[in-house]
């Protein structure tokens, strides 16, 4: 198939046309439209996938965020939601014919009750804002993102977004009562309530994870919680990785649940090491990171029992941390793999895959032979504790057949996880990165359900479309329609 050039005549009146629409909602400084004032938003943190808005509004209040929506709804004009663009998966990536709908000046905290310990926030707040707010109080917003530092809430809300401590404390899921958002319409709607439970359907469920396309957060309810008194972490070595693999659903089957669990194999642990000389086994095939909070008795019963359970599982070498300076240090290389990647090679692609825990080795061992086949490095650094694995994919961007190839990886990569009983997406969502993968895991009757909850909330297919649900024609565009007893499913749909 050809793809058509642009008609760029047709796309620079419905500019103007967008442009005048909107002038009267907002104030000169929050509508953007000329190049060098959009390019900053042409893609999210899946920077390998860009492409320019016809313009990027930028609403300081609820009501002008309704107002937006409105004038584009009537106008038939798609719009994509965009928090701090710190997404992995291109979920913020714009359309050549849309709006992009940036919350980041939505950014106060409204309130703070420590009596019910939670947060009244706008999209716009920073994760680690949060706990910032109310360190004051001994509590703090347990989800904890890598990007938590930039992230916004309204888009750990989107992504239902996880992090090292979401294997005791849960995901955002878990951490959030209620969500405030605008249909594409511009109807106000409220999801979840303050109160355990809600009469109703449970929507709230339905927005976390939804990649922004059933409506646009504009207000967040959190849940806080207190902070432990203490906190340590074992550093343990291993001189086989599928011994450390195997470690990591030993210490679940023992029954802990520990603050938590991540792992690093070699590539990663030397990358790091050279770059914040935490002190780690230069010679271990794989590290993990074992975390234990709250009363001090707590955390040397539960220090104890994880040691014991990591001897018998073949640890080569055990530290633990002796103070909360010792410990921050073990959790600094972990922390920072990711720029630690970026000092190996020009340009890396972060995968997110979910597998159970007990085949990390497995998919491990299958990346080693990925790598052979691809020509191409890879590290691996994950979320050990809920099977979350993070595969970092070196490459050359300038190259395009290397590019080309670390798609190819990732994509078996994700694939591979299907295989193993796990799926396509962990904590970073679908977005545009993974959309083919769908295909692969779920059938035909799930996209359609799927694509049933959108059309609930947003008949018209209007916010953020082309994300997360794949089409008919992409998936059988994507080669996994297959002819069965001699008949073609879907023959109207064209292929290749």
């Amino acid at each position: 198939m050809v793809t058509p050039p642009p008609d760029l005549a047709a796309i620079s009146a419905l500019q103007s046309k967008l442009v005048s629409a909107l002038r009267p909602v907002l104030p000169e400084h929050a509508l953007l439209w000329e190049p060098e004032d959009t390019i900053p938003y042409e893609c999210d943190g899946l920077a390998a996938y860009r492409r320019m808005p016809l313009a990027v509004a930028l609403p300081e209040t609820e009501e002008q965020v309704a107002q937006i929506l409105k004038i584009c709804f009537a106008m038939e004009i798609p719009v994509v939601p965009r928090g701090s663009g710190t997404g992995l998966s291109g979920g913020a990536m714009p359309l050549s014919q849309g709006l992009v709908l940036s919350l980041a000046k939505l950014k106060k905290i409204l309130s703070i009750d420590p009596f019910t310990r939670t947060a009244v926030v706008q999209p716009g707040v920073r994760n680690l804002a949060i706990s910032e707010a109310v360190s004051h109080l001994g509590l703090y917003y347990a989800p904890d993102p890598s990007s938590q530092i930039a992230c916004s809430i309204g888009g750990n809300v989107n992504e239902n977004s996880g992090g090292v401590h979401c294997l005791k404390y849960g995901l955002t899921l878990h951490n959030v009562l209620r969500v405030r958002g605008v249909l594409m319409n511009g109807e106000i709607v409220e999801f979840g309530s303050l109160a355990p439970d809600s009469p109703g359907l449970d929507l709230l469920a339905i927005m976390m994870g939804s990649e922004g396309m059933l409506a646009v957060v504009t207000e967040v309810t959190v849940k806080l919680v207190a902070k432990p008194k203490l906190a340590r972490v074992i550093m343990a070595s291993f001189d086989d990785i599928e011994k450390g693999g195997n470690a990591v659903a030993a210490i679940i089957a023992a029954g802990i649940i520990p603050a938590g669990l991540e792992m690093m194999d070699k590539a990663t642990t030397r990358a790091v090491e050279e770059f914040v000389h935490a002190g780690y086994d230069l010679d271990a095939e794989a590290i993990l990171l074992c975390e234990s909070d709250g009363t001090p008795e707590e955390v040397a019963e539960e220090i104890e029992r994880m040691t014991q359970v990591l001897e018998k599982a073949g640890a080569s070498g055990i530290q633990i941390s002796k103070d909360e300076a010792e410990r921050l240090k073990f959790w600094s290389g972990r922390k920072n793999a990711f720029p630690a990647a970026g000092r190996l090679a020009a340009d890396y692609y972060c995968m997110d895959g979910t597998i159970p825990r007990r085949h990390i080795a497995t998919l491990l061992k299958r990346i080693q032979g990925m790598e052979k086949k691809y020509g191409l490095g890879c590290l691996n650094v994950f979320h050990a504790g809920d099977g979350n694995m993070h595969p970092l994919i070196l490459f050359n961007g300038a190259d395009q057949d290397e590019w080309h190839r670390a798609e190819e990886f990732g994509t078996e990569i994700l694939e591979a996880c299907v295989e193993l009983g796990g799926t396509i997406t962990g904590e970073h969502g679908v977005g545009i990165e993974k959309i083919n993968s769908m295909c692969v895991q779920f059938g035909e009757g799930e996209r359609e359900s799927f694509w049933g909850v959108k059309a609930a909330f947003d008949p018209e297919k209007l916010l953020n479309p082309d994300k997360a649900i794949p089409t008919l024609n992409r998936c059988a565009e994507y080669g996994r329609m297959r002819i069965s007893n001699g008949k073609l499913p879907h023959p109207e749909l064209e292929r290749f």
